[in-house]
């Protein structure tokens, strides 16, 4: 009797994968291409002249899967930043690297970095919707950092992005930006979506009314807020933080009677107003369960739910459906989408590639919404806020992170590297009615770079703490093109960006968050302001481009001004006194004598 044929097995490191002549491809980097199925069958790759910093590598394989192998000498290699990384940004063994990339489960994109800041290596799957494995990582056997990347067939030509040398992480990814805004131009982003946000998640979680989101909305806009999302619990079976009860989507008669006459109070206030969502889950509580259970054959991975196939024509009609009806019958701005990246339960299965399918549902999803709303809002989550979802919504939020300032300003930054488009949103802000003042404007300036969304009981809240709340928003939309639309640089991925700077023309914003010296180059900018983020009382400044004389303005946590501001910076290093959760603007007024 025959044995059957074991399955294959993935080689534990990349040094023992199946052979593969390696030529230079750009800088110090290396390529390998075969088609791992096929053996006898070589694909044959072209590298596209520069344009605009960006050089194309087509890769033709007939129709067949392949496998792209990227390999760096390590040098003064550091840390190796991916969208899917979180807090693993340090160097990896290629035995560890591992990753699933696509549509709904973030780019498959990644830049290897040295001691300096400069990057090594730096590329992107210039089309981001087919679903792909990565594997990356330290090959011991080699002293390389390498990039394998697993890509299915395809009739068009494989297309990777790649970017030569750059003096950091950031300035290397940035034209990888723009490279995607002009192939898969975004979804407009009106002024609303890069205003304030009241959210009612942390603040109410699932034990929300219409009465109580009410008493929060005029003291929203009047610390600065211009959006509402009402979050999970406002539907029917919404409670014990499960989603058995998703499904039905229609409000929770008890808590929102009449959620039309609700949302057109809370607008006539002077707020947007958007619902959260999750249109892919289906829970057995649902009265639609038994109607859509074949539709959905797999379990969520949150809890009491399954997932809806979204490669299935009637569940792509049936969520569009759903999501214009509630947008039309209630009077939303728009929606707030959550848990899209469980329909990753699919990838791979066999049945058909999951991102064309939902690229096909968000396609359809955003014309038919604003055939009903023009100036639509749609907010997206991390994991899927690439450029690939970059046509399909405007609104880009961090992954939940609750009461974490310092995973929000990674994050937010983190979301921004690649973002195409829309605006960037934390996630939202929480903390106790006990916390020292200094603690809320903590949670502002972790948010400081990306649109701000606070989650507190407005109504309750401690006098001190809306004097905090309305000082850190309005400085943010006092500098918020700065913020939103200047040039950031972070600085290193594995050092958690602890000095961000923001710049556009002669003016910067720098928020500090650790006891780190600061440069201030007046010959660059003759407005400087400095947040002070760390847990000092001070800021460590080195004055560059000659100092002189400045004006400066220092605000306590609270906005309070506080009494002697320096007025003469000369050249070189010196402590600033500015209190923690607090900032000075300098202008300078008079260069050096």
């Amino acid at each position: 009797m025959p044995m059957e044929h074991a399955r294959p097995t993935v080689p534990v490191t990349t040094a023992h994968a199946a052979p593969a002549p390696a030529e230079p491809l750009l800088d110090d980097v290396s390529i390998a291409v075969l088609a791992p199925d096929h053996p006898g069958f070589t694909p044959r790759w072209e590298l596209a002249p520069p344009a605009d910093g960006v050089r194309l590598l087509s890769v033709h394989a007939e129709g067949v899967p392949v496998e792209i192998r990227l390999t760096v000498p390590l040098g003064d290699a550091t840390g190796y930043w991916h969208p899917q990384g979180g807090w693993r940004r340090t160097l990896v063994a290629d035995w560890a690297g591992r990753t699933r990339a696509g549509l709904v489960e973030g780019p498959a994109a990644g830049c290897l970095y040295e001691h300096s800041g400069a990057t090594l290596l730096t590329f992107a799957a210039a089309d981001p919707v087919p679903g792909a494995d990565v594997r990356f990582g330290v090959s011991e056997e080699n002293d390389t950092h390498v990039v394998h990347l697993s890509l299915p067939a395809s009739a068009e030509p494989h297309r990777l992005l790649l970017v030569p040398r750059a003096p950091s992480v950031a300035a290397a990814l940035r034209p990888l930006r723009a490279w995607f805004a002009a192939d898969r131009p975004p979804m407009p982003v009106p002024d609303a979506a890069r205003l304030p946000v009241y959210s009612t998640w942390y603040a109410f979680n699932q034990d929300v009314t219409a009465a109580t989101v009410e008493a929060q909305a005029d003291p929203a806009v009047d610390l600065g807020c211009g959006v509402l999302i009402l979050d999970d619990g406002w539907q029917r079976h919404g409670n014990g933080r499960g989603y058995a009860g998703c499904g039905d989507w229609q409000p929770d008669p008890a808590k929102f009677p009449d959620l039309a006459g609700h949302v057109a109070r809370v607008r006539d206030r002077g707020l947007r107003y958007l619902l959260w969502v999750a249109p892919l889950l289906l829970g057995p509580e649902a009265d639609c369960h038994d109607r859509w259970a074949a539709s959905a054959p797999a379990p969520a991975t949150v809890p009491g739910a399954r997932v809806l196939d979204p490669r299935l024509p009637e569940v792509r009609r049936h969520v569009v459906e759903l999501c214009v009806s509630l947008v039309d019958a209630y009077g939303l701005d728009g929606l707030k989408l959550d848990f899209l990246d469980e329909a990753a339960v699919y990838a791979g299965d066999g049945a058909g590639d999951v991102g064309r399918a939902m690229a096909g549902l968000l396609a359809e999803l955003r014309r038919a919404l604003e055939a009903v709303r023009p100036g639509l809002l749609l907010e997206l989550r991390q994991p899927y806020t690439g450029p690939g979802m970059a046509p399909f919504g405007n609104m880009l939020r961090s992954v939940d992170c609750p009461a974490d300032a310092t995973a929000n300003r990674i994050q937010t930054l983190d979301t921004s590297l690649l973002a195409v488009g829309g605006a960037v949103h934390a996630d939202m802000l929480m903390w106790s009615r006990t916390a020292p003042v200094e603690a809320v404007a903590r949670q502002l300036i972790g948010a400081l770079h990306a649109v701000p969304q606070i989650s507190v009981r407005l109504d309750e809240a401690p006098p001190a703490h809306l004097a905090a709340v309305r000082f850190w928003l309005g400085r943010w939309r006092l500098h918020r093109e700065l913020l939103l639309d200047g040039a950031v640089e972070p600085g290193r991925p594995d050092e958690l960006y602890p000095v961000v700077v923001a710049a556009r023309g002669e003016e910067c914003l720098v928020s500090v968050h650790g006891d780190r010296v600061v440069e201030l180059d007046f010959a660059a900018y003759r407005r400087i302001h400095l947040v002070n983020g760390s847990d000092r009382d001070r800021l460590v400044v080195d004055v560059t481009g000659g100092g002189g004389r400045v004006t400066a303005r220092v605000h306590g946590p609270d906005g309070r001004m506080m009494a002697d501001p320096p007025a003469h910076l000369p050249e070189g290093p010196r402590p600033l006194a500015v209190p923690r959760g607090g900032l000075v603007s300098l202008v300078l007024t008079e260069g050096p004598r």
